[in-house]
């Protein structure tokens, strides 16, 4: 079975979490409430939608990330005239929800010959919802959040997000705690958020232990903690996520949560600048041009500043040049060579993080950090 995770990122246009818990009956695409629960859909801390269309980027990616299942083995049987297709959308129809999990994945990708059509991917999602399973109620919410297969509805995607998150689906969990942290759409709650993020980092999910270890860096909502910042950071990075492994290195440099170590902080770098994180790069490549705490390595600073500022860091360029002054000529023809033919490599999970939640998702707690700032003025 193809358990593929779809994830929003984004608007939320009108609901509250109370609202996002409601338990619903959907009913093509209308979702059916009592009346109290469409009384509390109007409560005033709700943002209206032309409030929030100011702010609809469209940002929405659904990526198959972590499927625990591999698709049904579906074997016809000699002399059968029955397809596969055929087998899989009785099989569907008889309530197997590994098969309406597949079938929504194949027409919703145009996968195995069959061709895209949303609105059966729709279908055959809602029909594995209705049986509760959570990665079908979690990806029903992002096709109802941006209208695929069906009218967009976001106050049923949010309401299908918090079911999955009770459930027990821990991607949703973190879906809504990045809703809350954002503000988009409901009103910002950096609380419910780092509660939600703590639920999922019990899970060990990689972006929880990132978030919540740099909330406990930044002493955001949580205490300061830097030895809990340092090994919920350290499990993110040992996942493989790039900006995990850059907070890590200055951790280690600076002694931060955990004895000082220039050697570890190096190669944390080292493994963030292979997946192409900036910021790594001018780090490094500052360590490597300085040679006060590491040995120094002029060429490959070089090669670091130089692929950096392609990527628009700022003052890459500058120190780039100061550095080619101290090179030979072959020694900088072979460096600028060397930073062409650079490809980056990241990982699978700072792919995922990046196209669901931005490429720097700590910068929303910085934000919030900015914001209490601005406002104890």
């Amino acid at each position: 079975m193809r358990r593929i995770s779809l994830f929003l990122f984004g608007l939320l246009a009108t609901t509250s979490l109370a609202q996002a818990q409601a338990v619903l009956s959907l009913d093509g695409d209308s979702v059916v409430s009592s009346p109290a629960q469409q009384e509390q859909a109007k409560a005033p801390d709700v943002k209206t939608n032309t409030e929030n269309k100011e702010k609809d980027k469209g940002i929405f990616s659904f990526l198959n990330f972590w499927d625990k299942k591999k698709k049904p083995d579906v074997q016809i049987e000699a002399g059968s005239t029955e397809t596969v297709l055929e087998k899989l959308t009785r099989m569907a129809g008889e309530g197997d929800v590994n098969a309406q999990l597949t079938l929504g994945y194949m027409y919703l990708y145009g996968e195995d010959g069959v061709e895209v059509n949303h609105k059966k991917a729709f279908e055959y999602y809602k029909m594995a919802a209705e049986q509760n399973d959570d990665v079908a109620v979690n990806n029903l919410g992002s096709l109802y959040y941006s209208g695929i297969g069906t009218k967009r509805n976001s106050l049923a995607a949010a309401q299908m997000f918090a079911k999955a998150a009770n459930l027990g689906n821990v991607e949703a969990t973190v879906n809504l705690a990045f809703i809350y942290l954002s503000g988009y759409g409901v009103s910002q709650n950096p609380e419910e958020a780092m509660k939600l993020f703590e639920v999922a980092s019990k899970e060990n999910n990689p972006t929880a232990n990132f978030m919540m270890g740099y909330a406990h860096f930044k002493g955001y909502v949580v205490n300061k903690d830097l030895r809990l910042a340092f090994d919920l950071i350290r499990k993110s990075a040992n996942a493989g996520y790039d900006d995990a492994l850059y907070i890590l290195s200055l951790m280690y440099m600076n002694g931060w949560g955990t004895p000082q170590n220039y050697g570890n902080a190096v190669r944390a770098l080292n493994k963030a600048v292979d997946q192409g994180n900036v910021a790594a790069m001018m780090e490094l490549g500052n360590i490597l041009a300085v040679g006060q705490k590491y040995p120094r390595d002029i060429y490959k600073a070089h090669i670091l500043f130089n692929i950096a500022s392609v990527r628009g860091a700022e003052d890459a360029d500058n120190r780039r040049n100061i550095l080619e002054q101290n090179l030979e000529i072959e020694k900088l023809l072979q460096a600028q060579a060397e930073a062409e033919a650079y490809v980056e490599k990241p990982s699978e999970l700072t792919v995922y993080i990046h196209r669901t939640f931005g490429d720097n998702i700590k910068k929303y707690i910085n934000d919030g950090i900015e914001a209490r700032n601005k406002h104890k003025k």
